[in-house]
């Protein structure tokens, strides 16, 4: 899989840009602040309609743009297709397949798949749940586009039934009327099939992961090993199959009605669920990567995470072939050593984009394809 044409209209520093891509490395090479990495931003935006670098879409068009385009040709197992999007602050974006408009945005997930490495990934080790859990959850839907349509359901029907438990709970505190509590039984319903569902694709997730990622960081680190883990609030042992894990799901919303309808918010769910990393040293002691990993562990944690599911998306042959990566200004933030490692490990990927400030900051062992970015030009070099 690869992109062999990227074009932007009003997309953060671009009023316009048209860009033809080879497949290797790409490398684009220019003073922080120039926008290289708006270039492999829009690519990330293309496969996940989501930012690695921003929450909303509102930075992403230029200012003074009532909007802006992301287009790009994608080109996997010998046959070409077009994605489009046209982003819409404050309104519905739109979203176009080989010109052909298509209802949701999110129908056009998994036409193109992306890797993409920065070094906001260090927030995976070192920040809070809701990192890793954005993390799991848009694997998951790079492997199985459908499970956009679980997280959309899951977060709607969570809004609907956190609204009615902060209405309720206001209600309780002023000493009047609330609103019927009857609706409570069906949202928890809805709750639970939408979430179980997620949590349990979770879980086979990190199954399918956790041997990936001890692979990736014995690679790119000196020693040690990794295993990750889940935390549910649903139980103690989430059960893996779909409809004993709903059983368990009600049974804890039941447990913890009470608590909920005080507080005002749903306690139970995926939304508060934790992945869990552990690092293992030399030594042979097991610890938490949060807090206790060095800066280097962290950063080479972050990276076996991001390498391990590159590996796990390339061996879905089903899907159309390995994920385009990205390594949006990686190589800066790492020692000799583990440059050396990540260039000898990515080097025979079909498609690699890189972002550096200085031509020096990309390996010898990543030649290829070659742009100068200054001023919002972007130029072969």
């Amino acid at each position: 899989m690869r992109v062999t044409h990227l074009s932007l209209a009003d997309f953060r520093s671009y009023a316009a840009l048209e860009l033809a891509l080879e497949g290797g490395v790409t490398a684009f090479v220019g003073p922080n602040g120039q926008g290289k990495t708006n270039l492999v931003e829009a690519i990330g935006y293309l496969a996940t309609l989501d930012s690695h670098r921003v929450a909303t879409d509102q930075p992403l068009v230029r200012f003074g743009a009532p909007r802006a385009i992301v287009r790009a040709n994608v080109e996997r197992e010998g046959r070409t297709q077009l994605v489009e999007i046209e982003l819409n602050p404050g309104g519905a974006n739109r979203a176009r397949l080989n010109r052909n408009p298509v209802s949701r945005p999110r129908e056009v997930l998994g036409v193109l798949r992306t890797v993409l490495f920065a070094p906001e990934d260090l927030s995976l080790v070192k920040g809070d749940p809701g990192e890793r859990r954005r993390f799991l959850d848009e694997l998951l839907v790079a492997r199985w586009p459908r499970f956009a349509g679980v997280r959309a359901d899951y977060d709607r029907v969570l809004k609907q039934r956190n609204t009615l438990l902060r209405t309720a709970a206001m209600a309780r505190r002023n000493k009047t009327s609330g609103p019927n509590m009857s609706t409570l039984d069906a949202w928890d319903h809805h709750l639970a099939l939408a979430g179980s569902e997620l949590v349990a694709a979770r879980l086979a997730l990190i199954t399918a992961l956790s041997p990936l990622v001890d692979k990736c960081y014995a690679e790119i680190a000196e020693g040690g090993s990794t295993s990750i883990g889940y935390r549910s609030t649903i139980a103690p042992e989430p059960d893996p199959a779909v409809a004993a894990l709903t059983e368990q799901f009600l049974a804890a919303l039941g447990e913890a009605r009470g608590n909920e309808l005080e507080r005002g918010i749903t306690l139970v769910g995926p939304h508060r669920d934790e992945m869990l990393l552990e690092l293992t040293s030399g030594a042979g002691e097991a610890m938490p990567a949060r807090g206790y990993a060095s800066h280097g562990e962290s950063w080479s944690y972050a990276l076996a995470l991001r390498l391990a599911s590159y590996d796990l998306l390339r061996s879905d042959g089903s899907a159309g072939g390995e994920p385009v990566l990205i390594l949006d200004d990686v190589f800066a933030e790492l020692d000799a050593k583990r440059r050396r490692r990540l260039a000898e490990r990515v080097s025979g990927a079909d498609q690699v984009l890189i972002t550096a400030a200085v031509e020096a900051d990309v390996p010898p062992q990543l030649a290829g394809q070659k742009f100068a970015v200054a001023a919002g030009l972007v130029t072969a070099a």
